[in-house]
C-alpha cells in the first residue's frame, strides 16, 4: 500500500472530521467512552461548547531523547556514554524500515491515510460494539494518540512532581472533556503537518517499555538493530508493544507469548491489506519470539554505563551548567539537557585514560584493605586546558547500592562543586608559588636563602595589618630532619628545603603569594579561601589535582592561565553545530617569570631534583615538583612538558596513615607517585598528539642572578655603625649579642652570614660584637727551656700551641730559639703558636728527650 496513497473517501473523511465532528463529536465520544449513559441533548450540547474552546492545534516539539558523549580513540572519535531522562533517539523517514511504517498503520490505525485525525467510523463501530458487547474497543487514530503523548510529554516538564502527575493524569482521563480535546488536537495535526510526518512523530514518540521510547531505541534494545534493518517479524512484534507495554516486552520472558499473539495478529493485517507478500508473511509468522530470536541490549543510560573515562562523564554532567551552547540561564540549560538529542565531543582522550587507569589500578590497587588508599592523575593540555586524562584508581559507582570498597563516587580528581571532593594537601607542590612570587620581586635563582631551621615570630602579610604576628614562633623542619645551611633558591626548589621557602616567605608578602596562587587559577576544593599562614607556604590548603596541574600548565604555557575545560563542541539534535566550553586564557604571570620559574622546575626532575624518579628521560624536557604532608599522609608530584601537564595524588582518602610505611606490591607506597606519573608521562611523550621536542624558553639574566649582596665586612666596627652600613645595603640587621673574640669589647667580632657572602636583598645579617676575653700578647720565651715555655703560654690562656724541633749541639738541647707570632705581638689567644726548639740529634719518629 503506497503510503501517501489518499483515497477520496480519505478527503471526504478529512472535511466531515473539519465540518461536522463539532456536531457529533460529543454524541459519538460520550457513547464509546460511557456506554451506559444516556445520551441526551443536553449532554450534546454541552460536549459541542466544549469542543469549541479547545485550541485548534498544537506542535510536534522535539522530544526528550539521548545525550551523547564523544571523545578521541586511536584518532578517531567514538562515543563512550550515552545520558538521558529518556531512552530516545529520534530518526527520520527513510531511517525507519517500511515494514514498522505499515506494521504501526495495520496494528493501531487501519484508515490512518483516509481520515482526517479523527476516524468518524470506527467511533461508530466502537460505539456499537461498546454497547453491544462485554468486550471494550477503542478508536483513536494514530494522530490522537500522537496527541496523547506529546500532552504526556509536555507534562513531565512541569517543574513539580505534582504538576507532573496531574498533567499526565489529565492527558490519560477517560472524560468526554479529554477525548474531545485529543480529538480536536488531532484534526488540527492533520491540517497543519503531513500523514507522513504524523505518523514519523507517533513513532518517535511511543512507548516501548520502562523508559524506552521510540522505535530506533526499541529496535536498539529488544533486537540489538536499527530501526531501518527491522524485518517484519520484529517490526511487528515491537508494534505490538505500545497497547500494553508492561505485559507485551518481548525482553521479559513470561511475556514472549502474549508479545507473539499480537505480532501474529498485526501481521495478519498487514497481509490483508497488500503490505506483505503471501512468502513474506510465511516467512514473519513463522518466526518464534524466544531467545533465538530476542537479542536484548540494555539500555546504557548515565556514566555509570559508560565505555570508558567514567568519573570524567560525571565531571561532565555536572558541567552542563556551564555550557552556554545549551542557553542562557542555568535552568534554561538543565532543560534542553533534559530534552537531550545533543552530541558533546569531549577532551579526554581514551587511550590515554585507559592507560593512566592501568598504571594507577597496577600500582595504587583499589583492594588495598590496610587503610584507605587513594590516587588520582590529571593531565590537562598547555595553552588551552583542554583535559586530557582524569583517571583514578577505584572505579566509578553512583548506584544506589554501590559497588563496594573499589568503587566511590567520587571525583579525587575534581573540586567538591563538580565531584564531591574536598581535595587534599599538597605538600610541597604549593611551594611553585611562592617561587613565583619571589621572582615577580625582581629576586633569583642563585640568590642565597637561610635553609637552616629556626623560628619565626611574624611575617610580611598586607592584607593582615601588615604583620601576621604568631603566638609561638614557627619553626618548620626539613625533610631530612638537618638544617641545610645556606643555600641558593635553585637549590632550595632541586631540594625542596621547607626551611629555605619559609625564609623566603619571610622577605615576601604572605598575602601577595596567596595572590598569586589565586592568579594561577589555584583555589581550594571545598570552596573557602586558600589559608595565608606560614604553614600554608609548605601546602596545607586542600586543592585537587586538577587545579595543580592546571597551575604547572600555567608555567608551562609561558604564565598564560586557561581554565580546564571538557567540552570541544556541542551539536544538537538538528546537526547544528554549537560552541563547547569557552576558552578562558589570560596572561596571567610575566613571559620572563615563567621561563625563570620553569628553569627551577627543571632541575627538580633532572638528577639530584626531588623528582628524577619521574622523569622519562625520553628527550622530552619536563619540569615538576614533589610533595609530601606531615608524616606523609599525602604524597604529590607534578610535571609538564610545553605540551601537557599533569598531576599525581596517592595518598589517604581518609584516615592517618603514613604512606612511608605501606609496602605495596610494586613497591613502597611513598614512590607510588613516581611509578604512576613516569609511565602516563612516557606514553603522552610517545604520542604524535602530545609529544614534543621543545624545551621552555630561557629566562632572563636578572631572574637567574637577582639581586643579591655582598655581606660587607664590618668587623671592629661599633653596633651602630655596623648596622648604619648593613642597612644602607639593603640588608636587615639584628644584634647577635656578644661572643668571645680578641678584637675590644663592644667592637664588632662577626657576622652570620660571614664577610663576602652573597646573599639576597632583605636577608638579615646577625652582628655579633666582641666581649675581649680572648684578648692576648704572646710572652717572649726564647732562651727558655721548651717545657717552661709551654707551661708560660699556658698561663697566659694560649689554647694553641705547637713545637717544631731542629738539630742543635749537645749543650743547647730543649732551649727555645723562635716563636710564632713573635714575643710582644698582641694576639688572640686562640692564635696557634708555634716554638722552635733545638732537639740535639733528631731521630726520625721520636721526640726529642726534653
Amino acid at each position: 500500500m503506497a503510503a501517501q496513497n489518499l483515497k477520496p473517501v480519505g478527503v471526504f473523511g478529512a472535511i466531515l472530521g473539519f465540518l461536522g465532528f463539532s456536531a457529533l463529536a460529543g454524541v459519538l465520544v460520550t457513547a464509546m467512552v460511557t456506554p451506559a449513559i444516556a445520551v441526551t441533548s443536553m449532554t450534546a450540547n454541552n460536549t459541542v461548547g466544549i469542543f469549541e474552546d479547545l485550541p485548534d492545534y498544537m506542535v510536534i516539539n522535539q522530544q526528550s531523547q539521548r545525550n551523547t558523549l564523544w571523545a578521541l580513540q586511536a584518532g578517531q572519535q567514538v562515543p563512550f556514554a550515552q545520558i538521558y531522562d529518556q531512552n530516545r533517539e529520534e530518526v527520520a523517514w527513510d531511517e525507519v524500515s517500511q515494514f514498522v511504517k505499515d506494521a504501526a498503520i495495520a496494528g493501531e490505525d487501519e484508515r490512518f491515510y483516509e481520515h482526517g485525525g479523527v476516524d468518524l467510523a470506527g467511533i461508530v463501530r466502537a460505539a456499537i460494539n461498546n454497547v453491544t458487547s462485554s468486550s471494550t474497543q477503542g478508536a483513536s487514530t494514530l494522530s490522537q494518540q500522537l496527541v496523547k503523548n506529546l500532552l504526556i510529554q509536555e507534562a513531565l516538564t512541569y517543574d513539580t512532581e505534582e504538576k507532573r502527575q496531574a498533567g499526565i493524569a489529565a492527558a490519560q482521563a477517560s472524560t468526554i472533556d479529554r477525548k474531545l480535546k485529543e480529538a480536536k488536537l488531532a484534526i488540527g495535526l492533520e491540517k497543519r503537518y503531513t500523514k507522513d510526518e504524523i505518523l514519523l512523530a507517533y513513532l518517535n514518540i511511543a512507548g516501548f517499555g520502562g523508559n524506552t521510547y521510540g522505535i530506533e531505541s526499541a529496535a536498539q534494545q529488544y533486537y540489538s538493530t536499527t530501526a531501518k534493518d527491522l524485518t517484519a517479524a520484529q517490526a511487528a512484534s515491537l508494534l505490538g508493544i505500545v497497547q500494553a507495554p508492561p505485559s507485551r516486552r518481548p525482553d521479559i520472558a513470561e511475556n514472549r507469548e502474549r508479545n507473539q499473539v499480537r505480532r501474529d495478529a498485526i501481521l495478519g493485517n498487514m497481509v490483508e491489506q497488500d503490505m506483505l507478500t503471501k512468502e513474506q508473511y510465511d516467512e514473519a509468522i513463522s518466526t518464534p519470539v524466544d531467545d533465538t530470536t530476542v537479542l536484548v541490549s540494555p539500555p546504557r543510560n548515565g556514566c555509570l554505563s559508560a565505555s570508558g573515562a567514567k568519573h570524567f562523564c560525571d565531571y561532565v554532567v555536572r558541567n552542563v551548567k556551564n555550557l552556554e551552547a545549551l542557553g542562557t540561564t542555568e535552568d534554561e540549560r538543565y532543560q534542553n539537557w533534559k530534552r537531550g538529542g545533543y552530541d558533546i565531543y569531549t577532551t579526554v582522550d581514551l587511550d590515554q585514560q585507559a592507560h593512566a587507569e592501568q598504571v594507577l589500578a597496577t600500582q595504587t590497587p583499589a583492594d588495598e584493605t590496610r587503610f584507605e588508599l587513594g590516587a588520582a592523575i590529571s593531565t590537562v593540555e598547555v595553552g588551552t586546558g583542554r583535559i586530557v586524562i582524569m583517571a583514578q584508581n577505584k572505579s566509578y559507582d553512583n548506584s544506589g547500592e554501590g559497588g563496594g570498597p573499589t568503587t566511590t563516587a567520587v571525583n579525587f580528581n575534581t573540586d567538591r562543586e563538580y565531584g564531591q571532593s574536598s581535595g587534599f594537601q599538597t605538600g610541597s607542590t604549593y611551594k611553585l608559588f611562592t617561587l613565583v612570587n619571589w621572582l615577580q620581586n625582581g629576586r633569583g635563582l642563585r640568590e642565597v636563602v637561610d635553609g637552616n631551621v629556626k623560628g619565626y615570630s611574624s611575617f610580611p602579610a598586607n592584607c593582615e595589618g601588615g604583620t601576621m604576628k604568631l603566638a609561638e614562633p614557627y619553626k618548620p623542619n626539613n625533610f631530612t630532619r638537618t638544617s641545610a645551611g645556606r643555600v641558593s633558591v635553585q637549590t632550595a626548589t632541586n631540594q625542596s628545603i621547607n626551611a629555605a621557602f619559609i625564609d623566603m616567605a619571610s622577605k615576601l608578602d604572605l598575602c601577595d603569594i596567596r595572590e598569586t596562587a589565586k592568579s594561577m587559577g589555584v583555589h581550594r576544593a571545598d570552596g573557602n579561601e586558600l589559608l595565608i599562614y606560614p604553614s600554608a607556604i609548605l601546602g596545607t590548603n586542600e586543592i585537587a589535582p586538577l587545579t595543580m596541574a592546571n597551575a604547572y600548565a600555567t608555567v608551562a604555557s609561558g604564565g598564560i592561565l586557561c581554565q580546564p575545560i571538557a567540552v570541544d563542541k556541542v551539536v544538537d539534535a538538528n546537526g547544528t553545530e554549537l560552541v563547547g566550553q569557552t576558552q578562558k586564557c589570560n596572561q596571567a604571570i610575566s613571559p620572563e617569570v615563567a621561563a625563570a620559574a620553569a628553569a627551577a622546575l627543571k632541575g627538580v626532575m633532572n638528577s639530584g631534583g626531588t623528582g628524577s624518579a619521574s622523569n622519562p628521560g625520553d628527550g622530552t624536557v619536563v619540569l615538576g615538583k614533589t610533595g609530601t604532608t606531615d608524616d606523609s599522609l599525602q604524597t604529590w608530584v607534578t610535571s609538564a612538558s610545553t605540551r601537557v601537564a599533569s598531576a599525581v595524588w596517592v595518598g589517604n582518602i581518609v584516615g592517618q596513615q603514613v604512606i612511608s610505611r605501606v609496602d605495596l606490591a610494586s613497591g613502597n607506597a611513598n614512590s607510588a607517585r613516581h611509578r604512576i606519573m613516569k609511565p602516563v608521562q612516557t606514553a603522552l611523550d610517545g604520542s604524535p598528539l602530545y609529544a614534543t621536542t621543545a624545551d621552555f624558553p630561557e629566562p632572563p639574566p636578572e631572574l637567574i642572578r637577582g639581586s643579591t649582596q655582598s655581606v660587607p665586612n664590618v668587623a671592629g666596627q661599633s653596633i651602630d655603625q655596623a648596622r648604619s652600613v648593613i642597612q644602607s645595603l639593603g640588608l636587615a640587621f639584628a644584634d647577635g649579642g656578644t661572643i668571645a673574640s680578641e678584637i675590644a669589647a663592644g667592637r664588632v667580632a662577626s657576622t652570620d652570614p660571614g664577610s663576602g657572602a652573597l646573599v639576597s636583598k632583605g636577608t638579615l645579617v646577625r652582628v655579633f660584637t666582641s666581649d675581649g676575653s680572648l684578648s692576648a700578647t704572646v710572652p717572649n720565651v726564647v732562651g727558655t727551656q721548651v717545657k717552661d715555655a709551654l707551661k708560660t703560654l699556658g698561663d697566659e690562656g694560649f689554647t694553641s700551641v705547637s713545637v717544631k724541633w731542629t738539630p742543635s749541639v749537645p749543650p743547647d738541647k730543649c732551649e727555645v730559639v723562635a716563636s710564632d707570632p713573635t714575643g710582644g705581638t698582641p694576639t688572640s689567644k686562640s692564635t696557634a703558636v708555634t716554638l722552635t726548639v733545638n732537639g740535639g740529634v733528631i731521630v726520625p719518629g721520636e721526640d726529642p728527650d726534653c
